[in-house]
């Protein structure tokens, strides 16, 4: 964007011509055909008319083609009215939408102008040619101007700045930001030339203006100016920043690879006192290597080609290509010279006045950088250490940097490390010597240009003259979304971020400061809060803490790696709004963030190397100690840097090392960054903030050239789109009170008053007579203010009004003219009855004699002179009219002839427009011809990236590989652990088996007691009949008590009810346990149903998983042994607590019913006592009954807390019950469930199975068809050789267009033989790619057997590669058919040349070939596109297949671990099913226990009420006795009257004793009371008793009965083993025929992919090849389950001799014989191999590494059959020894076959998955060959068509 040289007016590239833009024909077309922009792939939006809506949809016509399209509603997009086109601030556009912004900065840029308003945004788009528009003309213009005034422009907006900091005395900003190439770096020297010119302190000299900038961007300043001017100085610090900072790159020659912030300061009256540069972000790596086609840092290549001799020999400088950090060499700038940009730079150094000394040090330290990359290391022979055996390059790096070469080489090497207190020496290898040396290398050149930065500022620096205000000028990359997003880019993205924010706030506070100005009601909103959250994600510090603040965290940890980084920001971020899962895959991306501009995927690759920056601290001390004093400085600040130590204990991060801090002084990159950018952001708040928004509009570097999608990407990643998101949230459309009424008062006639009227208010009686939404506008003190599109309806109603008032306007008109028209008429009727009647009186006059006189007479009178005179003028009138006549005919001539040549004129004019459109069709050809080329560049690289992406991918596999290895070298290290455990296990249950016996000897023993107790019950029993027989006695004397005896045979049937419904409920109980028992029955027979269907399923899913790796599944069955052994153990230990606590619990209840017994039968004879002693006092009586009272107190509270145990036993025995049954009927629902969907999941793929049948089928038929099609196309072709013979005899004398038409032809064979070369380049590449699959298959062939899954997928991609590579040949024999038949046209042009001269009259004819060849031509280059764009079909189609295996991979690891799950759930059940038996068992016993203690409890119940009866009669004989004492009493008062002295005391005595008696009789009356609560507990204790005790024995009887079926289990075990044997052979019978069907089957798939991919050679070779490696890996496979089967036979028979001694022996001649059969079968096995090595070529490497290993495997078995005989000799000395050891070793012998059998068993279920997988693969690859030959015969059919076409045309 610099100027231009030539004359051409720059006022074209500012101003609009609004004549165009204010064309009446263009509203009307607007208005009639309701345009609207509709999205379009080619050109982002097109113009279309709405035709018709039908429902959500719009039926559009468009208007390039007129073509009609079916449209939804939401993506229909409103069109601005012509008013709007080219409008300089689209803010003012009424429809806001991103077609509208789009179509009118295109419109613009057509046009020259590339400088467009949008609200506070200034867009520029790059030119990428001169303009003259930056000249001092263009500067003075500007000049003191508002931005209203003047067309928008970058010097406006310096302008505006300039004005308000020296108006309102407020710092300003301006900030640029764009993609790399869209002019940042321009538009901001721009500025810094506008504000340079303006603000200059020189004003009277003029040559200190700055003239029309050149092409360079270097140069911004020529002319003599004065030495050291600040001005000057403050232009070329540009040069020397550009020089160190900026780079060629694939988009942009002068890229800036960092940011930049520029602040001027200015006084107080306006002048330049001084500037400040700040600078961001330092692609430092781009120093050390450098992409494709890219350069590094300017300074650079300028030394080396500017350099003088002297210089170079003082610097050690050598050619481009000795330097390693120059990636790709010399590469020139067009256009630039770097020698000559050198001395531009040194001059500008001395401008600046930088001393020689600094100069020369500085370019010493950029050589020193490029001599690090001549640092060469090695790797010794037999350690990783690194060694340098050239030190050349070394010895010149120190010499430069002024460093001691053995101490760098040491430090280099072998650094010193801090481990504790000491310091150690650690050899480095040869990865860490090259990145120390690299990390180097950056922080020097980076610590160069931060001196560089400090020297410039330093330079521009005035502190004498104070600065009042400044202009700063941002200069910053803007938001990257790339498809590998790093830590750069989230940088360089949260900054945009913070922009965007400070855009946001200052939009809107301005738009709503305006609002509040002109007085309308707006409640305030805050856009800047919406990136808020955005913003906290990245640099929040904690609650929880952000991305830049968990990577800091991350790189204090020593063992912290990316991938911890990431899990940690996944678990401390995962739920918030902005962040996100990647949509990529893992490989590409580990994190998403929600920007403003849309989601950006970021990998997390080397981020804490990034963030921490590491280097070799004693390199680092030793630059700081340089010689060299400018080396010194760089170097000042050692102790802030990371070093490279490594730390014992602690793991190896990135090239083996871990990283140290030093005394807390240690700052991260991200740390510094956010803390320059808060002082950015704080600097930029407190300014006024101008924003320029710069676009790239092509990436080819193309004047005139405009990519729509490329620009909608840039415009919402700017923010332009975001900024138009506000404005529609306000009212972006307003318009003067003067201007609304004179525009729109058309509309509202009637409703302004005439006379004079405030514009406010008339403006409100306009709006209401139009009767708008009050929502829609907002009237402010001297606007009107609109919402988006009601301008536009306004502009609509508008038009309608002139089109009418104008129909009628014409109609008067034509009226006016008709009526003139009749007048005239009219008197031209009188005249000529006027002239009628003077004919008639002359003729009657004519013959009468006085006028005959008058006639004569008159001429002699005087009179007549004067007619002669008059006569004579006017004959002179006649003449002079007669002359005037001629003239105006002249005049009339001339107009004709001005006419004429005014239609030549616009004639010519339309010639001229026609061959102009003719010249854009040829430059649209030739668009499309460049855009090919990118097309099928772009084709080649992604080519490139595909072969980068297998190689990364064979890598991978080989590190799986690796990871398997290690991982099957684990897994066994854990069966050898297991393997001790389930030893271990084995003893431990030998010691609970011992326990076992221990407890049930114990139980006999408790059962002893427990019979003893019995036998003193009895007795106590006999004793308490002996005494109930004396009480009978007793009875005989008292027969008073027999009404006592009554109420106690009331009592008793009280009793007895009670007993008969406590019957009832145990019989309900009974019932209840029926039903259990049913409902149990049927849930069994449910559960028995449902194993028969998870049978079935398993079936079903095991003949989809057979081959699978039967390592991981025996770990996986020896896992699933431990884990139920270790719950055998758990249950056991349980079961053993149980016991325990139950056996502790009868104990309790035992000593509880010792203790009543005691307390009865001391009752019983307390009893006794008090009926002897009532006899004797009453006092002994009423001690008894205190004791009594107490007794059966302490009887309750037992009887009540044995009640309250047993029921909340019983409730949790209820409890546990019922959660059980939830959970067996939940389990039934998910088995249910689980059998639907693999239903389900059948019919799907039988459903597959069936299409993929049809589509064979189809493509068979295609096939057929396609062959027909070749011939008729073969015929159709004679035809047409036929016929151009026809054409050579048509003869012309068109030599000239001949002619043309052989250079158009020589032209496009040019552009066919560059595509033959990017054919040939894309052959080698296929080859490339063909080879290296041959070595990624030799490398495939080494895999193990257990990365078979691996294999398949890595199958799979060859097909399909090869498929591609079939399509690929396809394309090229169409192409060479295609060139053919060129050929053949330009034989036959050749032929009708030389014919040409001959014949003459045939002119038309060739006209006619020349048409049909040029479509020839069109439909050719028709045909290139539709292969281009098969190609990428072709390639979707590889990707979505590469998708769909990938979640068919996904849908089988599924299944396996729902199966693997149902398993688990089934033995889940079972262990349930078990527990519930046991359960059961428990309640019945209790039951019986219960029932037992019931028993027990009634008898006590009735002894106690016989002890009652007792205490009552005793009771009635107290009471007859006192009755006595009152008789004896009334008898001694009536008898002994005399003695009147005792009456009293014997009144007293007897009122004692009624009071007595009383509380006697109360206490009688309590004591029954609690007598009958006390027998209702004892009876529930004796039944709960009683059912505890059945339980029990229960419990013991099924623990007898599980031992019992133990043994019999191990029995049948040991029995069964033999039968093993055999049934083992069998399975390796099977196992052969099952190889032989495979590989039958695999012959038939090979016969049908012959007969499918006829004239393919190549991809059958390929599918032969892996054909042969799938044998490998089935022979592999093999002779591994061979092995296993001999060592699972080789253990067995060694665990069969320590049965007996004769045994041993016969079993170990048998093993020897086995193992010799084997080894026979093994050799010939090798001699199959070696036969098949010597047949095969490509796969020899891999045979003979299977033979060696087979060898290898043979000499093992040897080794192992010499040990076994060696055994034998030692077995016959220690067969004493084993007969003791026989009996534990058989059931250890049961367990391992056990083992075995499950493991075998596991063993064919992979077996058939396996098969199954590769059915599904076979389908497939059937489907994907399929699909493509599907595509490839719609591509014949298209070419057929095109070629009838042709022969149409042709004809």
């Amino acid at each position: 964007m610099s100027q231009r040289s030539g004359q051409e007016d720059p006022e074209r590239y500012l101003f609009v011509d609004r004549a165009v833009v204010y064309n009446p024909a263009a509203q009307a077309d607007w208005t009639a055909k309701r345009l609207v922009w509709v999205p379009s792939e080619r050109h982002g939006f097109e113009a279309a008319s709405v035709r018709e809506e039908r429902g959500d949809e719009v039926v559009v016509e468009l208007a390039e083609n007129g073509k009609k399209a079916m449209v939804n509603k939401d993506d229909i997009q409103k069109m601005n009215p012509p008013k709007f086109s080219k409008v300089e601030d689209m803010a003012e556009l009424t429809c806001l939408n991103e077609a509208s912004v789009l179509y009118n900065l295109k419109d613009r840029y057509y046009s020259g102008l590339i400088y467009t308003y949008s609200g506070l945004f200034c867009v520029v788009i790059n030119p990428y040619k001169n303009l003259p528009i930056y000249s001092e003309n263009i500067i003075e213009m500007y000049r003191g101007k508002k931005r209203h005034e003047m067309p928008p422009h970058i010097y406006a907006i310096s302008e505006s700045a300039y004005r308000c900091m020296l108006q309102d005395r407020e710092d300003q900003s301006i900030l640029c930001t764009g993609e790399s190439g869209a002019g940042k770096t321009e538009n901001t020297k721009k500025v810094i030339q506008y504000l340079a010119h303006v603000a200059s302190s020189h004003k009277g000299k003029k040559d200190h203006n700055v003239p029309p900038e050149s092409p360079k961007p270097a140069k911004l300043q020529s002319g003599p100016l004065f030495y050291g001017e600040l001005e000057r100085q403050l232009l070329q610090a540009n040069p020397i920043l550009e020089s160190f900072g900026n780079a060629k790159t694939v988009k942009n020659d002068n890229s800036s690879r960092f940011g930049k912030f520029i602040r001027i300061n200015f006084d107080v009256t306006g002048y330049i006192v001084g500037a400040n540069i700040e600078t961001y972000l330092l692609e430092k790596s781009r120093a050390i290597r450098q992409a494709k086609d890219e350069r590094t840092f300017h300074i650079f290549y300028q030394l080396l080609a500017g350099a003088g001799e002297h210089l170079r020999s003082d610097l050690l400088l050598e050619g481009f290509n000795k330097y390693r950090f120059l990636s790709n060499g010399n590469i020139p700038i067009p256009g630039q010279q770097d020698k000559d940009n050198f001395h531009e730079t040194m001059e500008a150094m001395h401008i600046m006045s930088f001393a020689h000394e600094e100069i020369l040090a500085m370019l010493k330290v950029v050589s020193a950088v490029l001599q690090f990359g001549n640092v060469i290391f090695k790797k010794e022979r037999n350690t990783d250490q690194a060694s340098m055996p050239d030190n050349t390059a070394a010895q010149k790096l120190c010499h430069l940097l002024g460093m001691n070469v053995m101490e760098f080489t040491r430090a280099i090497l072998s650094p010193r490390i801090k481990v504790g207190r000491d310091y150690v020496q650690k050899a480095q290898t040869k990865e860490q010597a090259d990145f120390a040396v690299e990390a180097l290398a950056k922080a020097t050149y980076e610590r160069l240009f931060r001196w560089l930065v400090h020297r410039i500022n330093k330079a521009l620096d005035r502190t004498k003259r104070q600065g009042a205000s400044f202009i700063g000028i941002l200069d910053i990359a803007g938001f990257e979304i790339f498809q590998l997003n790093s830590f750069e880019q989230l940088c360089i993205n949260y900054t945009n971020e913070k922009l965007q924010q400070l855009f946001n706030h200052t939009t809107f506070i301005l738009e709503q400061e305006e609002y509040q100005w002109e007085g309308i009601a707006w409640s305030f909103i805050d856009f800047g809060l919406d990136l808020q959250p955005c913003i906290d994600l990245i640099e929040r510090p904690a609650n929880p803490p952000g991305v830049l603040a968990l990577l800091d965290e991350e790189c204090w940890f020593p063992k912290a790696t990316d991938k911890t980084f990431v899990e940690k920001l996944i678990q401390e971020q995962g739920t918030h709004t902005k962040f996100q899962k990647p949509r990529q895959l893992k490989d590409k991306a580990d994190f998403c963030i929600i920007h403003y501009a849309g989601k950006v995927d970021y990998k997390a690759d080397e981020w804490l190397m990034k963030n921490m920056d590491p280097l070799n601290d004693n390199v680092a001390t030793l630059l700081h100690q340089s010689t060299d004093k400018f080396v010194a400085e760089l170097w000042k600040d050692v102790d802030r840097i990371v070093g490279l130590d490594q730390v014992a204990g602690m793991n190896e991060t990135a090239f083996g090392a871990t990283y140290k801090t030093k005394k807390g002084m240690f700052r991260t990159v991200g740390q510094l960054y956010k803390e320059s950018l808060t002082k950015l952001m704080a600097t930029l708040r407190n300014t006024n903030p101008s924003f320029v928004r710069c676009i790239i509009p092509n990436h080819e570097k193309r004047a005139g050239k405009l990519e729509p999608h490329l620009v909608l990407d840039q415009l919402r990643c700017n923010g332009v789109l975001e900024g138009i998101r506000i404005c529609r949230q306000g009212f972006p459309n307003r318009i003067v009170f003067q201007e609304f009424r004179q525009r729109y008062e058309i509309l509202t006639p009637n409703a302004i008053p005439k006379g004079f009227m405030d514009g406010k208010q008339a403006c409100e009686r306009m709006i209401r007579a139009l009767e708008l939404d009050p929502n829609l506008y907002r009237i402010g003190q001297s606007k009107i203010f609109f919402r988006t599109g009601v301008l536009a309806h306004l502009e609509e109603e508008r038009d309608l009004k002139i089109s009418d008032i104008i129909i009628y306007f014409q109609s008067v008109c034509r009226g006016y003219l008709a009526r003139k028209a009749f007048a005239k008429k009219q008197q031209q009727l009188s005249a000529l009855k006027v002239l009628q009647r003077n004919c008639a009186a002359y003729l009657k006059l004519r013959h009468w004699q006085w006028w005959r006189l008058f006639t004569k007479v008159k001429p002699l009178l005087q009179v007549t002179r004067q007619e002669e005179e008059l006569q004579a003028k006017d004959e002179e009138l006649v003449k002079v009219k007669e002359r005037q006549l001629k003239v105006e005919n002249e005049l009339v001539e001339m107009e004709r002839k001005h006419q004429q040549l005014l239609e030549e004129k616009n004639i010519l004019a339309e010639q001229l427009h026609a061959e102009t459109e003719l010249f854009a069709e040829a430059e649209e050809m030739r668009v499309r011809l460049l855009s090919r080329k990118q097309e099928l560049e772009e084709i080649l690289h992604d080519l490139e990236s595909r072969v980068e992406e297998e190689e990364e991918r064979n890598q991978s596999l080989q590190n799986e590989k690796k990871k398997m290895q290690s991982h099957i070298q684990d897994l066994e290290e854990q069966l050898d652990e297991e393997e001790a455990a389930r030893q271990k296990l084995q003893l431990d249950k030998v010691t609970a088996e011992a326990k076992i016996k221990k407890m049930e000897e114990d139980i006999l023993l408790l059962e002893d007691q427990n019979s003893k107790f019995l036998k003193e019950k009895k007795m106590l029993e006999d004793r308490v009949g002996e005494m109930t027989s004396q009480l009978t006695e007793e009875e005989e004397k008292a027969k008073n008590l027999s009404k006592v005896k009554n109420k106690q045979e009331m009592m008793m049937t009280d009793l007895e009810e009670r007993l008969k419904k406590e019957e009832k409920t145990r019989q309900e109980l009974e019932k209840a346990k029926r039903k259990l028992d049913a409902e149990t029955s049927d849930l069994q027979d449910q559960i028995v149903e449902l194993q028969v269907q998870v049978e079935e399923l398993k079936i079903q899913l095991t003949k989809k998983e057979e081959e699978l790796q039967t390592a991981l599944a025996r770990g996986d069955e020896e896992a699933i042994q431990k884990n139920n052994t270790l719950k055998q153990v758990r249950e056991l230990q349980a079961q053993l607590v149980e016991l325990q606590e139950d056996l502790e619990s009868e104990r309790i209840c035992r000593s509880k019913a010792e203790k009543l017994r005691r307390d009865l039968s001391e009752e019983l004879e307390a009893l006794k006592t008090e009926l002897e002693d009532t006899l004797d006092t009453t006092a002994a009586q009423q001690e008894l009954r205190t004791k009594r009272e107490q007794e059966v107190a302490e009887l309750k509270k037992a009887i009540d807390e044995e009640t309250k145990n047993h029921e909340a036993q019983v409730q949790e025995m209820r409890q546990r019950h019922a959660t059980a049954l939830e959970e067996l009927s939940e389990q039934l629902e998910q088995a249910k469930r689980f059998k639907t969907n693999l239903e389900k999941n059948k019919q799907c793929l039988e459903s597959d199975n069936r299409e993929l049948s049809c589509e064979i089928k189809n493509l068979q038929q295609t096939k057929t068809e396609s062959e027909h099609k070749r011939k008729k196309v073969e015929a159709q072709l004679q035809e047409f050789m036929t016929k151009t013979t026809e054409v050579e005899r048509v003869k012309g004398e068109l030599a000239d267009r001949s002619n043309k038409l052989q250079v158009e032809l020589d032209n496009v064979s040019v552009l066919l033989e560059e595509a033959e070369k990017k054919g040939v380049k894309l052959t080698k590449e296929v080859e490339n790619l063909n080879s290296k699959l041959q070595d990624s298959e030799e490398l495939r062939q080494e895999e193990t057997r257990q990365k078979l899954n691996l294999s398949g997928q890595i199958r799979q991609l060859e097909v399909e590669k090869n498929t591609l590579l079939e399509q690929q040949e396809e394309d090229e024999e169409a192409r060479r058919n295609l060139e053919k038949q060129l050929q053949s046209v330009q034989a036959q042009l050749f032929e009708a040349k030389k014919k040409l001269e001959d014949d003459v009259g045939a002119m038309e004819g060739l006209e006619e070939a020349k048409r049909k060849l040029q479509k020839d031509m069109e439909l050719t280059s028709q045909r290139l596109e539709e292969k281009t764009m098969s190609m990428d079909k072709m390639e979707k189609t590889k990707n979505r297949l590469q998708q769909e295996l990938d979640d068919l991979m996904v849908d089988l690891d599924h299944q396996r671990q729902i199966v693997s799950n149902l398993e688990k759930k089934q033995k889940k059940f079972d262990q349930m099913l078990a527990e519930e038996k046991t359960i059961s068992a428990r309640y019945a016993e209790e039951r019986d226990r219960a029932e037992a203690e019931a028993r027990e409890k009634d008898t006590k119940a009735l002894s106690m009420a016989r002890a009652l009866e007792e205490a009552l009669e005793a009771k009635e004989e107290l009471e007859r006795f006192n009755k006595q004492l009152r008789v004896e009493m009334e008898d001694l008062m009536s008898s002994k009257d005399d003695v009147g002295k005792n009456v009293h005391e014997l009144e007293k005595s007897k009122r004692m004793l009624e009071q007595q008696v009383e509380e006697m009789r109360t206490q009688l009356e309590e004591l029954e009371d609690e007598l009958q609560a006390t027998e209702d507990g004892k009876l529930r204790l004796e039944v709960n008793m009683q059912a505890m005790k059945a339980q029990f024995d229960r419990d013991v009887q099924a623990r007898d009965e599980q031992g019992e079926e133990k043994k019999r289990a191990l029995v049948k075990q040991v029995r069964e083993m033999e039968a093993e044997l055999e049934d083992e052979r069998k399975q390796r019978a099977m196992s052969i025929a099952a190889k032989k069907k495979l590989e039958m089957d695999l012959n038939e798939l090979e016969g049908q992919i012959e007969a499918a991919t006829k004239g393919r050679d190549e991809a059958v070779k390929q599918l032969k090849k892996l054909q042969a490696q799938m044998k490998d890996y089935q022979r592999e496979l093999e002779e591994a389950r061979a092995s296993r089967d001999e060592i699972f036979t080789q253990s067995k028979e060694n665990e069969k001799k320590l049965k007996s001694l004769e045994a041993e022996i016969l079993q170990l001649q048998e093993d020897h014989a086995a193992s010799e059969r084997a080894r026979r079968h093994a050799e010939q096995e090798r001699d199959e191999l070696a036969d098949e090595i010597s047949n095969s070529v490509s796969g020899k490497s891999s045979l003979l590494e299977e033979k060696r290993r087979l060898e290898a495997r043979i000499s093992q078995l040897e080794e192992e059959l010499e040990e076994e005989q060696g055994n034998m000799e030692m077995i016959n000395d220690r067969l004493r020894k084993t007969t003791l050891q026989v009996e534990g070793l058989t059931t250890e012998l049961s367990g391992e076959r056990s083992t075995a059998q499950k493991s075998e068993n596991a063993r064919q279920q992979m077996e058939r998955q396996n098969k199954d997988l590769k059915a599904k693969l076979a389908e497939l690859e059937g489907a994907v060959k399929s699909k493509f030959k599907a595509s490839i015969a719609a591509q014949e059919a298209k070419i057929l068509q095109m070629e009838e076409q042709l022969e149409q045309e042709v004809k």
